[in-house]
């Protein structure tokens, strides 16, 4: 269980601070919820403490493992399929997988393919996404503030 003013990652939402715990009634159903606040966006988020495990919520990565993203980051792009369908899925699941090496890769692979060729809407989309992920939860574990970050995503990948 997590408390108030821990920092936490919420897949496919990003990484915040929780800012209250609340018994709210939703759908004529009274739980517990944590209420999390992502910065980057300034977004506020229902978390149900009961499915916390189901959702896949970690606490966010440290600094030694934001090097470790870095390096990810760097690496060479992961063989993607030809196929676009599979390509997002592929993508939409490590997304969704709350894996923030998996997101970077992500992050990466869109990048290095979007500057060969110009990505679909649907890819664009991903990546935007992926980036939002990545960029909340560096920020939230490191002093860099999002432009910061944002150039080193940019430097780093290659």
């Amino acid at each position: 269980m997590f408390n108030i003013g821990d920092k936490i990652t919420y897949p496919v939402h990003g990484a915040g601070v929780i800012e209250a715990i609340e018994e709210q009634e939703v759908l004529g159903k009274s739980r517990k919820y944590y209420i999390l606040r992502i910065p980057l966006n300034n977004m506020k988020v229902m978390i149900p403490l009961d499915s916390i495990e189901d959702i896949g919520i970690r606490p966010i990565i440290g600094s030694k493992e934001v090097e470790q993203v870095i390096a990810v980051l760097s690496a060479d792009v992961t063989k993607m399929s030809q196929n676009w369908n599979r390509r997002y899925r592929a993508n939409m699941d490590r997304i969704k997988s709350g894996d923030i090496y998996e997101v970077a890769e992500v992050v990466r692979n869109l990048t290095l393919r979007d500057r060969e060729k110009t990505l679909s809407t649907g890819e664009r989309k991903i990546l935007n996404s992926a980036r939002q992920i990545l960029l909340s939860e560096m920020i939230l574990a490191s002093d860099m503030s999002e432009e910061d970050i944002m150039e080193l995503i940019e430097e780093v990948v290659e």
